[in-house]
């Protein structure tokens, strides 16, 4: 035990000696790299700096002689502190070297390293079927929809331990249609282990559909008098999962707010400890407690996760030493989960023979038989690469956090955990590690895009956070700030490398905070705009002390229509200062500009200036952030023009929003080229093309050949009224050719085209043949609809097209045919005008009048088979809607508004064409 204890310590030394170390390589790379940006401009890196890096890979792995290494830095001419820092480091690297030596420790070299796998988000499969909890579910339904107790408000609790299903049992509850008609109102509620009242508090506010009213208070009595108001006369059913603390001095004052709910309301509680239940109010006849899977349910469970897609030999092969597992899970739910989820990538019998004889079952410190099961799956995380260090991060934030996918890589990337290699990009790889985990169920309640089907965010089970937590060994922390955590923060001191911040009520931001400048993450959550706890003159202090950050995220509660004066509202000079920052979010914050000062952070990969709606400039200087790959900028109404720097940004993966001029006379301001050399992905709105000089600078980009765009805006921008015949002939000529040129990437996904002067489009619109989704929007000059049938739209958009008087075949795409005129075979044959489109917005046509179809071509024709919704808005003309689109079987929603002659028509009961649409379930008027 000793030696145990000895090798720890051990471990942590080295482990702060390599962060140490890491600090002062990347450093000097950075004073290096400004020394060659001062005297040569901005041009690239030379091959010294290549070498460096070479050399700062072999120094951090290869610790025993790291002191030889550090010597060739003598020759080198360095600022005094660094070179003080470097000595530093190599004589703490010596003795770290020495002390190894005396622990005897046997080099374990595999020539089999296994580079992961590419996991595919499909590779998940539907866990929503739940095995066994029979008894239990129909126990706890009987109990929720039976006769009301004489207790007010009914109190039943769920008790077993960490893993064994509570939640899930009291998700089937909250989610069963019978309850939610049963009940006014329904929420849900995580309390966690820091039962937090103000937290709770806007949590039940928000549950009751009152989300603007949770965000505005943030006193404690303000929110229950709230509550108490608005659960009176309501009868509703309350789920407070994982509970923890039942003191009743602290639940009493949301019991005397819950009895002004209708008799009958009930509260579901789900705990580890019955005595908890008790507390909470529970009677033993209202305690259901959760016990392990019965072991057939826990093979079935085990079954279908671990023998997915598998053959049936396979199956047969595999089972014995399948059932034996399972039967080490001990009926854990979690447990069967996560070996299940493991065992789904090992092929062969000898491999599950391993993880059957390991030695990790015998192990246990975290939970009812529940470490060994994760030990296991995080053992088996591909060995040569930074996935356990990703998955440890993790513990930086709250228990029931749900975690967005786009940050978290933002993080793990800006923490260096990608090992990147020829032709691979760093956030394809934080992609990989995000499904690895995902699929080895250490992620779980994983939200994805309707659209792609693409991971969006995702939740941690408190059983997997405990085990992060366990794994980081106290390098990362995250606290609830409510003015009582400076002892909390004084324990951890030097330890914490990541550290999450949530303030409510105004609580100040704890000083001890400024003693731990080893800090390399440091995420902040202001949550009221009323009382702050963040302004702007704390961050130049707070700055001054943490110059090891490699991610900071600042989020504050803003109201802006009427911004807090004491909310942050300029970022310090001192942020140049943080020379290690590579991940940058200051979305939301109400800031007016950037400091010059931010380009000095060359490191810096990516800056999140999102909804800073009064941003209104960049810093000039920009252009030296050459390490930059993204830059999310969009809604940032203020922001009319971008510096001429942004062309240089050549690493630049993601860019928002480009604007074209936009400056004081155009100067220093970028043109339409200065994207040309960007491998820009993703989306971009490009606005002020009214500004460009010539078409041939359209030309010269050469969008086409973008391939990773698949979301881009086109605004023109520009005077559409009141600008005379003249004005708009030559706005017509100058949009048509400019559009013309700016052809986007074939494979483009999305398209808006805003503000277009133009009266005709282009044909390439016909030929991007994976276009889901398209708006034209104030396109005033054009007279007919573009042929978009033949294209896969699911979404289409038509918005302000003032001067389209007529909808008619041409919008189809279908030639006409007659008797008389019979073309070749495929006039008569079957044609589906807009096979995909689900979602159809026709709004401010005025002029609109007709919408018909003259179909006269042999065969089976087929208009818009899937449209689901359909609406029409502000177009006063209109007579008529197509017979066509309204006898689809497939439409479900119809909104008609500020259309009086459609209503009309239309008109529920009244109108003479009423029976045509009679048969849509759910059909919206004007107010």
């Amino acid at each position: 035990m000793k030696q145990d204890k000895a090798v720890t310590f051990w471990l942590d030394q080295l482990r702060d000696a390599s962060y140490d170390m890491e600090d002062v390589l990347e450093e000097w790379i950075t004073e290096t790299r400004k020394l060659q940006l001062d005297e040569r401009g901005d041009d690239d890196d030379d091959d010294n700096d290549s070498a460096f890096v070479t050399f700062l890979t072999k120094v951090c792995s290869f610790f025993p002689v790291a002191s030889n290494c550090f010597g060739g830095f003598k020759q080198l001419s360095l600022r005094h502190d660094i070179a003080v820092k470097i000595r530093e480091i190599s004589e703490k690297l010596d003795v770290i070297a020495r002390q190894k030596d005396s622990f005897k420790f046997v080099e374990n070299v595999s020539n089999n390293v296994r580079k992961p796998e590419r996991v595919r988000t499909t590779s998940l499969i539907d866990e929503g079927e739940v095995f066994g909890r029979v008894d239990e579910k129909s126990e706890l339904l009987s109990k929720l929809l039976g006769e009301s107790s004489e207790q007010h408000p009914h109190i039943i609790s769920l008790v077993g331990f960490g893993g064994i299903g509570k939640t899930t049992l009291a998700q089937l509850a909250y989610n069963n249609d019978e309850v939610k008609r049963n009940f006014e109102k329904v929420i849900w509620v995580c309390v966690s282990d820091t039962f937090e009242e103000v937290r709770v508090a806007k949590a039940i506010i928000e549950g009751l559909g009152e989300s603007k009213e949770a965000s505005d208070l943030s006193e404690f009595q303000s929110l229950m008098s709230h509550i108490y108001r608005s659960i009176g006369g309501k009868k509703i059913f309350l789920v407070l999962d994982d509970v923890w603390d039942g003191d009743s001095n602290k639940w009493d004052p949301f019991f005397f707010c819950l009895k002004n709910g209708l008799h009958g309301s009930k509260i579901l509680v789900t705990t580890r400890n019955e005595s908890i239940a008790r507390m909470m109010g529970t009677t033993e006849s209202d305690t259901i407690s959760i016990e392990q899977l019965a072991e057939e349910e826990c093979w079935l469970f085990f079954k279908q996760l671990a023998f997915f897609g598998r053959c049936f030999e396979d199956c047969e092969k595999l089972e014995p030493i399948g059932r034996k597992i399972a039967c080490k899970c001990k009926g854990l739910p979690l447990a069967a989960k996560v070996i299940g989820n493991l065992l789904r990538s090992k092929i062969t019998v000898k491999e599950w023979q391993r993880i059957l004889d390991s030695e990790m079952w015998k192990v246990e410190e975290i939970g009812q038989g529940l470490l060994a099961p994760l030990l296991l799956s995080y053992n088996d995380l591909p060995s040569n690469s930074m996935v356990k260090r990703c998955f440890s991060y993790c513990a930086v934030f709250s228990k029931d956090y749900s975690m967005n996918k786009e940050e978290l890589i933002s993080l793990w990337m800006a923490q260096g955990y990608f090992n990147v290699e020829e032709d691979e990009e760093m956030e394809m790889i934080g992609e990989e590690y995000f499904n690895i985990l995902a699929t080895r169920s250490f992620f779980q309640e994983i939200e994805k895009d309707e659209d792609d089907d693409d991971f969006m965010s995702c939740k941690m089970h408190d059983i997997v956070h405990d085990f992060a937590q366990f794994v980081c060994r106290k390098e990362c922390l995250w606290l609830e700030i409510d003015g009582n955590k400076e002892s909390v923060i004084n324990s951890f001191d030097d330890k914490v490398r990541h550290l999450g911040l949530n303030f409510e009520g105004g609580a100040p931001l704890p000083m001890s905070i400024h003693g731990l400048n080893r800090l390399r993450t440091l995420l902040i959550d202001d949550g009221s705009f009323l009382y702050p706890s963040l302004h702007s003159s704390i961050l130049p202090g707070l700055f001054s002390k943490l110059a090891c950050l490699r991610a900071l995220v600042i989020r504050q509660s803003s109201s802006f229509s009427d911004p807090s004066p004491y909310l942050i509202t300029e970022i310090p000079e001192n942020v140049g200062k943080l020379i290690h920052l590579k991940y940058l979010n200051l979305s939301k914050l109400c800031i007016e500009r950037l400091p010059e000062t931010l380009c000095e952070l060359y490191n810096l990969q990516k800056l999140d200036i999102r909804g800073c709606v009064y941003l209104r400039e960049l810093p000039a200087g920009i252009g030296k952030l050459m390490n930059m790959r993204s830059l999310l900028n969009g809604e940032t109404d203020s922001l009319k023009y971008l510096p001429i720097g942004i062309s240089r940004l050549t690493s630049l993966r993601t860019l928002e929003k480009f604007v074209v001029g936009g400056g004081v006379d155009g100067g220093g301001t970028c043109r339409l080229e200065s994207l040309k050399n960007l491998q820009l992905r993703g989306k971009c709105c490009i606005e002020g093309l009214s500004n460009v000089s010539h078409v041939d600078e359209a030309e010269r980009l050469q969008l086409y050949n973008k391939k990773n765009l698949l979301r881009l805006y086109l605004e023109f921008g520009g005077a559409v009224d009141g600008e005379g015949e003249a004005g708009r002939r030559k706005n017509n000529e100058k949009d048509k050719q400019l559009l013309e040129a700016l052809q986007p990437p074939l494979n483009v996904e999305e398209l808006r085209i805003i503000f277009y002067g133009g009266n005709i489009f282009p044909k390439w619109l016909t030929s991007l043949t994976n276009l889901r989704d398209l708006i034209l929007f104030f396109c005033v000059n054009c007279e007919h609809l573009p042929p978009l049938g033949k294209l896969p739209l699911e979404e289409l958009g038509l918005l302000n097209l003032k001067s389209v008087k007529r909808v008619g075949n041409e919008f189809l795409g279908i030639e006409e045919s007659t008797e008389d005129d019979p073309s070749s075979s495929s006039s008569s044959s079957s044609v589906i005008a807009f096979p995909k489109l689900k979602y159809l917005e026709i709004w401010g046509m005025e002029e609109l009048e007709k919408w018909n179809y003259r179909i006269t071509r042999k065969g089976n024709i087929s208009i818009m088979p899937r449209l689901s919704a359909l609406s029409i808005c502000d177009c006063p003309k209109l007579k008529v809607l197509p017979d066509y689109i309204l006898q689809t079987t497939t439409l479900q929603e119809l909104r008609i508004e500020d259309c009086p002659i459609l209503e009309e028509r239309y008109r529920e009961g009244k109108g003479e064409d009423w029976h045509k649409i009679s048969h849509i379930p759910h059909i919206k008027w004007s107010p």
